[in-house]
């Protein structure tokens, strides 16, 4: 579990009307901790590229294909594929 998963655990705990107050203040003490270790913005830059490219890709490919897509959208998807070196029919 990622350290941007385990804050927004505690973060809800913080917020939850049906969680004590100890368990509160624990909480407290793990977010603090988890934001001045840096962890979070380490992975918040991380999340700026793609889980899965191949996805990416897929998607931008089907849009090329789908007939209800703008040509706009279209031209946009086809600089995405070439810029990623995938091969796009004219």
């Amino acid at each position: 579990m990622s350290a941007k998963q385990v804050a927004g655990g505690h973060k809800a705990a913080i917020n939850n009307d049906n969680v004590p107050e100890e368990s509160k203040e624990h909480s407290k003490q793990v977010v603090d901790e988890i934001e001045n270790s840096g962890d979070v913005e380490t992975e918040a830059a991380e999340g700026d590229r793609p889980k899965n490219e191949g996805n990416v890709i897929g998607g931008h490919k089907a849009t090329l294909k789908n007939p209800n897509v703008s040509e706009e959208a279209k031209a946009h998807s086809k600089q995405v594929l070439s810029e990623n070196g995938v091969d796009v029919e004219a």
